[in-house]
């Protein structure tokens, strides 16, 4: 019985990592910062067919997925996905309840966007935020045109390449300067004429990812360097977890994990001559941030 990996999925506040296995359902394994990772990936990568309303509906042709794509899913399969789908605007119709968030991922790199009520701050950890805000509350259309004028009005994109989060995760200020950060924008937002009615706007409360992430241990994240590119068959690695945060995996030595990378495919245990060669896979160097102080254009 094979068990295909399905990237990371953040339970209950932890990471973990998602197995899928047709015919048997889904599981996790939870993550440890300070375990042993070792893993290699056997035969093709395959799409992972269609999750939705908590079930996985397998790839009706099993299709196989290049190693380099962000999405472990075949060109039919994502299309069906996107057909009922609330970020692609095909799902209007959603009757639960929306929040929108402000997220802080680090020194001028922020955005606003919306979430299920239901989902609470899973959506956030997904996307690596290190600190966030409720903004307010509401039905899904009045949540996305809440979304729509505060992004315009505050100056912030709709999404940040995670290339840019882990650049700078190394590198933080302190949790109260965070705080401030998101409190002064979530004022600015507050203040803004043209909120729907539908929408409550809720008071300021921030929150902060920084323990779950491992990025306050006494050691802090290690400088991310590298960041694995491709997971290629009989692809291994091999080392210490010391800290995840959306996606990805942080290594001690300063590797990066993107599990993106890694759903849709079979990881099993290396054999002892890969794990004397700890990384087996195609990496890139991730450049360095020159100034943890500086504004988002003076970061690389």
């Amino acid at each position: 019985m094979t068990w295909w990996c399905t990237g990371i999925r953040w339970s209950d506040g932890r990471p973990a990592i998602g197995w899928y296995g047709a015919g048997r359902g889904e599981r996790v394994s939870g993550l440890v910062y300070g375990q042993r990772l070792a893993f290699v990936a056997r035969g093709e990568r395959h799409c992972l067919g269609v999750r939705r309303a908590g079930k996985r509906t397998a790839c009706p042709t099993a299709a196989t997925v290049p190693g380099r794509a962000g999405n472990a899913q075949c060109p039919e399969c994502a299309r069906l996905d996107r057909s009922f789908s609330v970020a692609a605007d095909t799902n209007a119709a959603d009757p639960r309840a929306y929040r929108v968030y402000l997220a802080w991922f680090g020194p001028g790199l922020v955005k606003v966007g919306i979430t299920a009520e239901e989902r609470g701050s899973a959506r956030l950890l997904e996307q690596g935020a290190v600190a966030w805000a409720w903004l307010g509350r509401g039905p899904l259309m009045a949540a996305r045109r809440t979304e729509e004028l505060l992004r315009a009005a505050l100056g912030v994109p709709d999404r940040i390449a995670y290339a840019r989060k882990r650049g700078v995760r190394a590198h933080l200020p302190p949790a109260s300067e965070r705080a401030l950060e998101v409190a002064e924008l979530h004022a600015r937002a507050a203040a803004l004429a043209g909120w729907p009615d539908s929408l409550e706007r809720l008071a300021c409360e921030v929150a902060d990812h920084a323990g779950v992430f491992g990025l306050d241990g006494w050691t802090g994240l290690p400088a991310p360097a590298r960041v694995v590119t491709e997971m290629v068959p009989g692809g291994a690695v091999v080392g210490r977890l010391v800290g995840a945060a959306g996606p990805d995996l942080h290594l001690a030595d300063g590797l990066v994990v993107d599990t993106r990378l890694l759903a849709g495919w079979e990881l099993a245990v290396p054999e002892a001559e890969a794990e004397d060669r700890a990384v087996v896979v195609p990496v890139a160097e991730i450049p360095a941030a020159v100034d943890p102080t500086a504004g988002q254009d003076g970061l690389f």
